[in-house]
C-alpha cells in the first residue's frame, strides 16, 4: 500500500520509471493533449466532468510522490481573447500547493510556444489530462534528483 497521496497505478508506474531531468504535464481542459506531447509521452486522461479534477489536485499528488527541481507554466497573453491583467488565479494556488509541498521552487512562466517545444522533448514522459477550466492552469514538472 502506498503513503504518499498518489494512487493512480499507471502515473505512479511512470513516475516510478521516470529519472532526473524527465518531465511531467499536468494539463488543463483545453489543452491539445493529443497533439502536443513529447514522442514517447505517455497520456493518461483523468477529466472525468468539466472541472473534475483540477490541475492543482493533480499537482498535489503528484508533489507527494517525486522530487521536483523545476516548475514551468504557460505564460500570459498581454492582448486578444485570452489575455489577463496579472497572473492567473489558479497560480497563486501552485504556489501555494508548492510551498504546503514543501519545495523551494518557484513557478517560471515559459512564452506558449516554448512551452510547447518544452512539452515535446524526449525527456517529456507523461501528460495527465485533467478537465480543469480556468485560463493558463497547464503546469510542466521537471523531476529532480532524490536526496535521502
Amino acid at each position: 500500500m502506498l503513503r504518499h497521496k498518489l494512487i493512480h497505478p499507471q502515473i505512479s508506474a511512470i513516475l516510478a520509471a521516470a529519472g532526473h531531468h524527465s518531465t511531467v504535464l499536468i494539463a488543463d481542459g483545453n489543452y491539445p493533449a493529443a497533439s502536443k506531447r513529447g514522442p514517447r509521452a505517455e497520456l493518461i486522461s483523468l477529466n472525468l466532468m468539466p472541472g473534475v479534477p483540477t490541475c492543482n489536485q493533480v499537482l498535489e499528488a503528484v508533489l507527494s510522490a517525486v522530487p521536483v527541481e523545476a516548475v514551468n507554466t504557460m505564460e500570459t497573453e498581454t492582448s486578444g481573447p485570452y489575455a489577463l491583467d496579472g497572473d492567473p488565479p489558479v497560480w497563486d494556488d501552485y504556489r501555494q500547493t508548492i510551498k504546503d509541498g514543501g519545495l523551494a521552487v518557484e513557478l517560471q512562466p515559459l512564452d506558449k510556444w516554448k512551452f510547447y517545444e518544452a512539452v515535446s522533448t524526449e525527456d517529456h514522459v507523461l501528460t495527465i489530462q485533467t478537465a480543469d477550466q480556468q485560463r493558463y492552469a497547464n503546469i510542466l514538472l521537471t523531476i529532480g534528483v532524490r536526496m535521502d
